[in-house]
């Protein structure tokens, strides 16, 4: 693998006139790096490098939570960019994403042959099933009902997705989704609803023999070699259709590339075209944003013709143009891509190369790595007489969102402080930065890195700042401590808008 960091050099060897030769391997006839993409400067493939420096300028001045930016066209990577804290080679959670995902299994499903089509009844596929709020409506729901998000089910209908979260403290999900009573008819009304899509992830388990994650392995990430996969599941093995899987950015722009290329990768059709076809077309012509949709793709309207994007929380996106022959991958922890995608349109000057500017992307190159370099730690404040008052105590939570029952620091004179979190039983030891800069550790829940920072604001308020990298959600924790050092009121605040509140600790004796 060619670092990040040496991409700079190795853009200008290519130009020059060829890659830098690997040890042990024969001379490259391409440049490529890890997970077989080649590569290309932004100029070869008619980009300029200059408006995509100015990107990453704009993000790190504005502190703009992005992750991750790739820019995959003419089938080649010209942009591999991250953002400390997040870096290469993390998976990341992609949200919503998933859904899009999701809906490709099902179109390979039809493939082969576990599946009739998309017409299909929903209940036919559970038909040992006692079914509440059983009607003709009901009895006429389709698996494209489920892929358009036309189902019309008390779902989806209110903000905030309450349906999802009562699924999930429902002890089978499939069932409670299959019991929701009809408010409208299939297919006439448009409502976001994430149950649509456990749903057929339970399809795919029941259809396959096998579940939706075992299924994508097989059928759809092999073939890209992509093995680096983590997606949850329910206590029935039904993996969650719609959220929760993790890839990593490049991993992403495969899938993208794989719809560009109208499911073809290399030699193999993975996935026919019709069905690409048919799924990133326009099935809903106005939803709730006034946006066209697909079989859980976002469609662009008319000026950016033919255009379609996976969308998650949180800034994930995937972005396919094939007039453009273009890829967009976004990650990160509370951003709107569009910020940032307004440079890369400004830098698309052509369909065919530009003349090669190699200070141009010599700068690009020292941008890249500056982004994703470790922050110089700053300095310390001295701690206020409530530090030392507070540290080690324990403290039982009250009832909060986030399931948290305990809480504790522990302050020293380094530059780090360390905190403990009790959730579900499980304890989570954070070294906390107080110097400015992050200190990682290891979310169990999620098994991605976890990384935490903190300062005190007044002489009894402290500001904890737990960011699930990877896992998208920043926290906000401002920790206001009574004065005895016995109580403690935190005030909560999530940057994606997913969890805002104020719960109260008590000192244990």
């Amino acid at each position: 693998m060619i670092p990040l960091r040496g991409l700079t050099a190795f853009w200008l060897a290519c130009l020059a006139g060829g890659a830098p030769e690997r040890i042990g391997a024969q001379p490259a006839t391409s440049p490529t790096i890890e997970d077989h993409w080649k590569i290309a400067t932004p100029e070869q493939v008619g980009i300029d490098s200059t408006p995509l420096a100015e990107m990453i300028d704009f993000a790190r001045e504005h502190e703009i939570p992005v992750h991750s930016v790739q820019i995959v066209r003419r089938g080649q990577l010209v942009l591999d960019a991250y953002f400390h804290p997040y870096r290469a080679g993390m998976r990341h959670d992609i949200a919503s994403v998933t859904k899009s995902i999701t809906s490709t299994l099902i179109g390979l499903a039809i493939e082969k042959r576990h599946l009739r089509d998309v017409h299909q009844s929903v209940l036919s596929f559970f038909p040992a099933r006692s079914i509440a709020a059983l009607d003709a409506r009901k009895r006429a729901l389709t698996l494209e009902h489920l892929l358009t998000m036309q189902a019309g089910w008390d779902c989806g209908f209110e903000p905030n997705e309450a349906r999802l979260f009562q699924m999930r403290r429902s002890s089978d999900w499939a069932q409670f989704m299959l019991d929701l009573p009809m408010i409208d008819e299939p297919g006439k009304r448009w409502a976001y609803c994430s149950g649509n899509c456990h749903l057929l992830s339970a399809i795919v388990t029941q259809t396959t023999g096998t579940n939706a994650l075992a299924f994508a392995r097989q059928e759809l990430f092999m073939p890209l070699g992509i093995d680096d996969v983590v997606w949850p599941a329910d206590s029935r093995g039904n993996n969650h259709g719609w959220g929760d899987l993790q890839l990593r950015p490049r991993d992403m722009a495969k899938l993208g590339q794989l719809f560009l290329q109208r499911g073809r990768w290399g030699n193999r059709q993975v996935i026919s075209e019709g069905w690409i076809l048919q799924a990133t077309r326009a099935h809903v012509e106005r939803t709730s944003n006034n946006d066209h949709y697909g079989y859980f793709w976002w469609v662009k309207g008319k000026d950016y013709p033919g255009m379609f994007e996976a969308v998650g929380r949180g800034g994930q996106r995937i972005n396919v143009w094939p007039a453009k022959d273009l890829v967009l991958v976004f990650t990160g922890g509370g951003f709107e891509p569009g910020d940032l995608a307004k440079f890369i349109l400004k830098a698309l000057k052509s369909d065919e190369p530009l003349p090669t500017n190699p200070l141009a992307t010599a700068r690009l190159g020292e941008k890249v790595a500056d982004a994703a370099r470790r922050p110089s730690p700053g300095k310390i404040a001295e701690l206020p007489v409530m530090a030392r008052r507070i540290s080690g105590k324990n403290y039982a939570l009250s009832s909060n969102g986030l399931d948290l029952s305990a809480l504790s620091l522990r302050f020293t004179k380094t530059p780090e402080a360390t905190a403990r979190l009790t959730r579900l039983g499980q304890d989570l030891h954070c070294p906390v930065g107080l110097d400015g800069v992050e200190r990682f550790s290891t979310n169990t829940l999620i098994d991605l890195p976890f990384a935490s920072k903190g300062r005190w604001l007044t002489e009894d308020a402290f500001l904890l700042q737990l960011d699930r990298v990877g896992g998208i959600s920043y926290y906000n924790c401002t920790l206001t401590f009574a004065p005895s050092g016995n109580a403690v009121s935190i005030s909560l605040k999530e940057r994606t808008g997913l969890d805002n509140e104020t719960f109260d600790g008590t000192a244990l004796p």
